[in-house]
């Protein structure tokens, strides 16, 4: 039994994380860090999580936690996971992998120099409908593909992540925070690589510098083209769709369309990564996402900026 504790513990962690937890049947959480050792103790309280420390070092250097999931916000990632990795901790990290492909590369060679495994939290390939539509894809059953569609609206005014729109820390608007998962969940679906991204955005008032809305159009190498919507100033929405040649899939969580389209659910995914991850710690066996798949989404993010800013399609540095 893996025994986590989670770095940086912040509303994603209460909201999401804990509930997986409890779900997970090859894992569970022991500790948690947060800034502060009276929020800490009291935010372990709430979540009856057993151990509460004040630093990721603290955090690491617990016996009683075998691996880390890094959840603190976006610019430490790369701090954060070279430190847990530096203590001999295998590090499960949350999307965006880090804020520059570089940041990726060198996690990548930090895990590799100590045989630690480093993970990127991509959750949403653990859903049951992203699973089923790559194997549906595989098999031909909507016959040979020829357009897809991933979109992610919601509302970040809402949101207690007072960071998600400064760059420094967020490091992007709306295609760091949502507009990954979109580009995560269309490659491992489509079991391809993206060739080229031409991509516009817009922001507002709340956004500031960073864009609050984007739409990307992407090239797959082996000819799909794929649409990507994605919005923070929005009514919650998410939905994937693939077009083939024979039919469709279509899977939304869309409270308009729920009815009559399969949904996406909220907490099992969350567990499927975890326990996926502890199995890899026991069984010494590859990660099915390991930091390389961070890093590719992380060269398409890249493009994707570049386009933005030249207008022009874009594709992605060499991996």
């Amino acid at each position: 039994m893996i025994r986590f504790g989670i770095a940086g513990f912040g509303l994603h962690a209460g909201q999401n994380l804990v509930p997986g937890f409890r779900l997970a049947k090859k894992c569970r959480l022991t500790a948690l860090s947060r800034r502060g050792m009276d929020t800490a103790r009291a935010t372990a309280a709430e979540h009856r999580i057993p151990l509460a420390f004040e630093s990721l070092a603290d955090l690491c250097a617990s016996p009683e936690v075998d691996a880390v999931l890094v959840a603190t916000p976006n610019a430490f990632h790369h701090r954060d996971v070279l430190a847990a990795l530096q203590m001999g901790k295998p590090v499960l990290c949350e999307k965006p992998m880090g804020l520059k492909a570089a940041e990726c590369r060198e996690m990548i060679a930090a895990a590799a120099e100590r045989q630690l495994t480093l993970g990127v939290a991509q959750v949403f390939r653990f859903e049951e409908d992203a699973v089923a539509f790559r194997e549906k894809l595989h098999a031909g059953a909507i016959g040979p593909l020829r357009l897809a569609r991933a979109e992610f609206l919601y509302q970040a005014a809402n949101s207690a992540r007072a960071w998600i729109a400064d760059p420094r820390i967020a490091g992007g608007g709306a295609l760091c925070d949502v507009g990954v998962h979109c580009i995560d969940t269309l490659r491992f679906v489509l079991n391809d690589e993206i060739a080229r991204v031409l991509a516009a955005a817009s922001g507002d008032r709340f956004a500031g510098t960073v864009e609050s809305d984007a739409i990307l159009t992407l090239e797959f190498r082996r000819g799909a083209l794929a649409n990507v919507l994605i919005s923070m100033c929005a009514p919650y929405r998410r939905t994937v769709e693939l077009v083939g040649e024979r039919g469709r899939l279509l899977s939304s969580d869309d409270p308009a369309e729920r009815a009559a389209v399969p949904g996406f659910k909220r907490f099992l995914p969350y567990a499927r990564l975890v326990d996926a991850f502890a199995l890899a710690i026991e069984q010494r066996t590859p990660f099915s996402i390991p930091g390389e798949e961070g890093l590719r989404n992380q060269l398409v993010l890249e493009a994707a900026y570049r386009s933005i800013q030249t207008g022009r399609a874009e594709c992605p540095e060499a991996f």
